[in-house]
């Protein structure tokens, strides 16, 4: 299986970059989420002047944040530094709108989003609405300012069968956040085939767009007698369980059919968070509270909020062997590349992944 990184836009993330593709990694991809992070696009416009090789990716962007012409712009400038090499993840916005307080868009502006960015990058024209307006509209200055004749890989982000729809309708790939189910990968995929008329996707074709899948989750190998919820490993993948308590308690009074998902201890973990943070699941400004620091390196003390069942469920703790055979099941359920989001020590968790994965 093929490996990356996600990493949050900062200074230096050219430097992550350059070892990245030192280490043989195949995609070096940024956050997308503008109230909690540095700014994408300027982030991967360092990283695109000081690599050569490497595949460079938005992950993700969404119609919730800019509309279809700014955004294909910055990704066919970004084609005009990297050529061939980006890759635009697009989404709801599920994490960007909540920082904001908001919800996010639904699967079908997607699609029309994706669609229109997939056009104006191919240097087509086509029909941009702004409420009961409609224009056609092109790239004006494509060329050495916006590069439309290099592929851009699309990746839609999915968790279930309408995204993975969305995917199969407009012909991208796939990208999804801490999902380690095999089972839901093979839903996932056959929800984007069937919406795609059934047609196996062809990765040597080159009359088919690609097709890749890609998740997003974090690596623990454990040290010789450490336990599996030891508190390297709970810092190590700690990210990613807040980041879902933290989606839990945001959505527990608007739409609580995800947190009755939950057991007894997760949804005492949601509670304590909420307490913890000092807000409430129905307070207008819980975002404000929620998502400081999102995905970013937790603090001791919420060690006790990562529990066990949730590391297992989002990211992939174990021994080297056991996480080869792990690697190894989400491979064979269809999944292209594994991209871990390091906080800890990330040129040292990008060395461990390529190791692991040669």
């Amino acid at each position: 299986m093929r490996a990356g990184v996600v990493v949050a836009a900062q200074p230096g993330v050219e430097d992550l970059a350059v070892q990245a593709e030192r280490l043989g990694l195949h995609s070096f991809w940024v956050n997308d989420t503008p109230m909690v992070h540095g700014d994408a696009f300027v982030a991967l416009s360092l990283c695109a002047k000081a690599t050569s090789r490497i595949r460079l990716g938005i992950g993700v962007t969404s119609p919730a944040l800019r509309s279809a012409p700014a955004a294909a712009s910055g990704i066919a400038s970004l084609n005009a530094l990297a050529p061939g090499r980006i890759i635009c993840g697009v989404g709801t916005g599920n994490t960007a709108r909540r920082t904001l307080g908001m919800r996010p868009t639904t699967a079908a502006t997607v699609e029309t989003f994706t669609a229109a960015l997939q056009g104006l990058c191919a240097g087509r024209t086509i029909e941009y609405r702004e409420g009961d307006r409609v224009r056609e509209v092109r790239f004006l200055h494509a060329g050495e300012q916006a590069n439309t004749s290099d592929p851009i890989e699309f990746v839609v982000a999915a968790l279930g069968p309408k995204a993975a729809a969305v995917a199969g309708r407009c012909g991208t790939g796939l990208i999804s956040f801490g999902l380690l189910d095999p089972t839901a990968w093979h839903a996932l995929h056959d929800a984007r085939r069937n919406a795609a008329g059934g047609t196996s996707h062809d990765p040597d074709s080159r009359s088919e767009p690609r097709a890749d899948s890609y998740v997003v989750t974090a690596v623990h190998i454990l040290d010789e007698d450490e336990d599996p919820d030891s508190d390297a490993a709970r810092d190590a993948t700690g990210h990613l369980v807040l980041s879902l308590l933290a989606f839990a308690a945001d959505t527990a009074a608007d739409t609580p059919a995800f947190v009755d998902q939950l057991g007894p201890a997760e949804r005492e973990a949601v509670r304590r968070l909420l307490d913890r943070r000092g807000t409430t699941a129905t307070a207008p400004d819980r975002h404000t509270k929620l998502y400081p620091n999102y995905l970013g390196r937790i603090a001791p003390q919420d060690r006790d909020l990562i529990l066990p069942s949730l590391m297992n469920t989002l990211a992939l703790v174990g021994t080297h062997d056991d996480l080869r055979a792990r690697i190894t099941t989400l491979q064979q359920a269809g999944i292209d590349e594994l991209l871990i989001q390091p906080v800890i020590d990330p040129p040292n968790e990008m060395a461990r992944l390529a190791k692991l994965l040669t």
